[in-house]
């Protein structure tokens, strides 16, 4: 109801030109038919296909006004008030004939009200009427709009199939939060698909509405949609990063309206300590979309280009919310050491003002190794919400990593000296202990024979871990971070 009032008051407002961008034509349309019964000049809608007619009664074709010039001529020629919707313009907006036409039309509104109404999935309007012309948006489908949706199309499915749907009420929520910022008729449409995949509407729908969501976006290369989110089952350690995270949970994904929203963490760390997966498993403990920005394709050499791309890529991101928006090594991208003609200090102050200003539900982890080169700006309280260190792990988190490990690849943990391999593995990362697992595992295959507990310390104590190799630069890590940040575990 509310936005046929701003369509209607958009209408009532002696504007010669009116440009609507949508990809919902057939929703606008309806929109202006209702419209048409309350208003009183005729509306009439034009298209290369059939030409002029009436909007809102079934009149046969004028295929002699079809072509662009003559439509246009002929309007220009009408001495009556009425509203000309003109569908799919923009391709005949370069030609200066039919530019002049549009802005001879418009000029005339004082002593002949035509009211012109350009309707393209998008445009770009000539500086010669870009003073006669104002902007309409549809407005997207909330949360409410998103979730009536979803009970029409239940509603639909269990009468044509005859037979109850099964539904989760958490995965209600989630997905009526997925499927914000889309169009309802591509909202509708992925519910559709959802439910009459399996017959129901579960938390294994969610991942794939979130990967279709971002194909409609029109993912290019610059950000990625990662399918493995992890949960924190999956991540040991980082009892304080998940306590942290919790605690907002309800506030980030909608559920709180008396907090302010979260906006996102710095992780800080040594290598292989799992900060990747722990920026995998915020989304997947929220149930949100994760998205990675790469910076490295991000920069591009011509001046401009890469803040062009950032913005894009950040609209792309505000279109996913609610979602986690990983930036992966932020250093790369930001540091001050970078001599890069000012590109680094653009993308910088274009990134920040993002931060400020952006209201979507994207909760930004961002990791980093070496936090120093970056600039006091983006660190400091406010930009982002916690700046968290992922240490080495602890005796305790290294054998909760090794059971991880050991039944991710069907081996029984209770055969192997958990206490005997945390020792063995002191200053090690947990991405060390992985992959001594998989050494090991290696070696007792070529001897034709099973991985035993023998194997593995052998493995460990063959390997120099990168805190014995980078101690003085690991050393310099912690001693920084310790007092400026707060334990991840």
């Amino acid at each position: 109801m509310k936005e046929r009032n701003d369509l209607e008051l958009m209408l009532r407002s002696q504007v010669p030109i009116i440009g609507i961008e949508t990809l919902e034509e057939p929703r606008l349309l309806q929109l202006l038919t209702r419209l048409s019964l309350r208003l009183h000049p005729p509306f009439y809608q034009w298209s290369v296909t059939n030409g002029i007619r009436r909007l809102e009664v079934d009149s046969p074709p004028q295929r002699i006004t079809a072509e662009p010039a003559e439509a246009l001529k002929h309007i220009k020629a009408v001495t009556l008030p009425g509203y000309y919707l003109l569908l799919d313009f923009h391709p005949y907006l370069d030609d200066p004939i039919h530019v002049r036409l549009l802005k001879e039309i418009a000029q005339d509104f004082e002593n002949t009200p035509r009211t012109l109404i350009l309707v393209s999935h998008s445009f770009s309007i000539p500086p010669e009427i870009r003073h006669l012309t104002a902007r309409f948006t549809l407005h997207l489908p909330d949360r409410g709009r998103i979730r009536s949706l979803i009970k029409e199309e239940a509603i639909r499915w269990q009468q044509t199939q005859n037979r109850k749907i099964d539904i989760n009420r958490e995965a209600v929520d989630q997905l009526a939060s997925n499927l914000t910022g889309l169009t309802t008729s591509d909202a509708r449409r992925l519910i559709r698909h959802a439910i009459q995949d399996d017959g129901a509407i579960t938390k294994d729908d969610i991942p794939k509405v979130a990967e279709a969501k971002f194909q409609l976006m029109g993912g290019d290369g610059l950000i990625t949609f990662e399918y493995d989110t992890a949960n924190f089952s999956d991540v040991a350690g980082l009892s304080h990063l998940k306590k942290w995270l919790e605690h907002r949970r309800s506030a980030f994904i909608g559920k709180s309206s008396t907090l302010d929203r979260p906006k996102g963490i710095m992780l800080l760390g040594v290598q292989g300590c799992g900060k990747s997966l722990a920026a995998k498993a915020v989304a997947g403990h929220f149930g949100i979309p994760l998205l990675r920005l790469d910076f490295g394709v991000l920069f591009n050499k011509y001046i401009g280009e890469t803040e062009k791309n950032l913005r894009q890529t950040l609209r792309t991101a505000e279109a996913m919310a609610p979602c986690v928006l990983w930036i992966d090594e932020i250093e790369k991208g930001l540091s001050q050491e970078n001599s890069d003609n000012g590109t680094s200090q653009r993308i910088l102050g274009t990134l920040l003002t993002w931060m400020a200003e952006n209201k979507s539900g994207v909760f930004i982890v961002a990791t980093s190794n070496n936090i120093e080169s970056l600039p006091a700006e983006l660190v400091r309280k406010g930009r982002l919400d916690e700046i968290f260190f992922v240490d080495l792990p602890d005796a305790d988190t290294r054998g909760a990593i090794f059971d991880i490990h050991l039944r991710g690849r069907n081996l029984a943990p209770s055969a192997f000296d958990l206490t005997e391999l945390m020792a063995s593995s002191e200053g090690f990362s947990g991405a060390e202990i992985e992959q001594a697992v998989v050494s090991a595992l290696y070696t007792a295959r070529a001897r034709d024979t099973q991985l035993n507990q023998q194997g593995l310390v052998a493995e460990l104590d063959g390997t120099r871990p990168l805190s014995t190799i980078m101690s003085t630069k690991i050393a310099a890590l912690r001693s920084w971070a310790d007092g400026r940040t707060v334990a991840a575990n």
